[in-house]
């Protein structure tokens, strides 16, 4: 079972569309396919983006969002990752770096190509869901 990290614009897209964060969110780690890994930074950020007023557009986007980040609590494994990098342009970012080194991730998965620009930091592959889902998911 793969462990993964999920960067906030995997919850942000699985919520507003279909594509591959979607089947990431509500196929793998919904049903428990993966381990998802996260921290306390990290599940902050998620709540924050889910109450931004810029999403409102979408319908039911906080609800829903706020619903995944209880599910994601649930199914997921809390780390508190003692170690500080300084690795990504948007040092926001290095939180899910750290995250991933520190829980021993197999993958940070992350539709920010233009912050992680790197594919590999410490055994952590850094991917795109849709190379994370046509790649290394195996059904």
């Amino acid at each position: 079972m793969h462990k993964i990290v999920l960067d906030t614009n995997i919850l942000v897209s699985a919520i507003i569309s279909s594509g591959y964060p979607y089947r990431i969110l509500h196929n793998l780690v919904a049903t428990e396919r993966v381990k998802i890994c996260l921290s306390e930074p990290v599940l902050n950020e998620y709540t924050e983006v889910a109450t931004r007023t810029k999403f409102s557009q979408y319908k039911d986007f906080r609800q829903n969002a706020l619903f995944i980040i209880t599910n994601i609590k649930r199914v997921g494994n809390l780390y508190t990752p003692d170690i500080q990098l300084d690795i990504i342009k948007d040092k926001a970012d290095n939180k899910f770096l750290e995250l991933a080194v520190f829980s021993k991730a197999d993958f940070l998965i992350t539709g920010n190509t233009n912050h992680f620009i790197i594919s590999e930091f410490n055994n952590v592959k850094i991917i795109s869901p849709k190379d994370y889902i046509e790649n290394y998911w195996k059904v």
